[in-house]
């Protein structure tokens, strides 16, 4: 149990670092006073999952549920003994 503990341990560092990055190279979501005319819908805006913004947003809720499973796994093995 020690070496699972230390392997999720270790995994869960490692998905915090990635989510930590990807979220700061993250562009903001503001569009300001274009969006309310629609001049945000554009051409880069339809095709956004393949972009790069698309793969860090990806990226970062891959990560970020990794992230929740392992800290409840962590909890369940530490709990038990």
């Amino acid at each position: 149990m020690a070496a699972l503990r230390i392997i999720c341990t270790v995994l869960l560092v490692l998905c915090a670092l990635v989510v930590i990055v990807s979220v700061l190279l993250q562009q903001g979501q503001t569009e300001g006073l274009g969006s309310i005319a629609g001049g945000a819908e554009t051409f880069f805006g339809k095709n956004k999952s393949k972009s790069y913004e698309g793969k860090l947003a990806l990226a970062t809720k891959v990560c970020g549920t990794a992230f929740i499973v392992l800290s409840l796994v962590i909890a369940a093995i530490v709990s038990r003994g």
